[in-house]
């Protein structure tokens, strides 16, 4: 592969990244005000998807580039969570997110010469657990949201997603083509 369709490659990848992480944040945030049962949100099925994005966007380019798709995807996902939700759940998910995503690209890349699935499912459990107490506290505290019970059930979803993203991430970093991942 030549410099310019290494480039090309590169910036597909990475919109794609992007845009996935866009629909997944808004998704999310609509759906986290409907809940399944007491202990479970429709938007804890679509979210753990943001750190398998986030784990094979590390994987491929490195975790300066991985930093710049949830940036990005902060910014998009926060201006369509004001729109598709309250401000309260839009503020608290973008925190949430920032921090829980920087935090599962800091521990994926400390763990990216380890067994296969370390960096990934460590990184997305220690980030989910770090999004799940700051956006549910920063979101429904002091209302008559049940949400303590909300955040348990979210965790544990967020955690099985981890477990079973795991298949599928194996199989897409055998295929994908990294574009010399960046270290730092």
């Amino acid at each position: 592969m030549n410099a310019t369709e290494q480039r090309t490659s590169l910036v597909r990848g990475m919109a794609l990244a992007v845009v996935a992480m866009i629909v997944i944040v808004a998704a999310s945030n609509y759906l986290v005000q409907f809940p399944i049962n007491d202990w479970l949100t429709w938007g804890a099925i679509t979210y753990p998807a943001s750190f398998f994005v986030t784990d094979l966007a590390n994987r491929a380019y490195g975790p300066s580039r991985a930093r710049q798709i949830v940036y990005v995807g902060f910014v998009f996902g926060v201006a369509v969570s004001a729109y598709l939700a309250t401000w309260r759940i839009a503020a608290a998910s973008g925190t949430a997110f920032l921090v829980g995503q920087l935090l599962d690209i800091f521990v994926f890349n400390r763990l990216r010469q380890q067994t296969w699935w370390q960096a990934p499912f460590v990184g997305s459990a220690l980030g989910s657990v770090i999004d799940t107490a700051l956006f549910f506290s920063l979101a429904f505290a002091g209302t008559m949201v049940p949400w303590v019970s909300l955040a348990w059930g979210d965790l544990w979803v967020k955690l099985a997603m981890a477990v079973l993203f795991l298949a599928p991430f194996r199989a897409l970093m055998n295929s994908m083509m990294p574009v010399q991942p960046q270290r730092g």
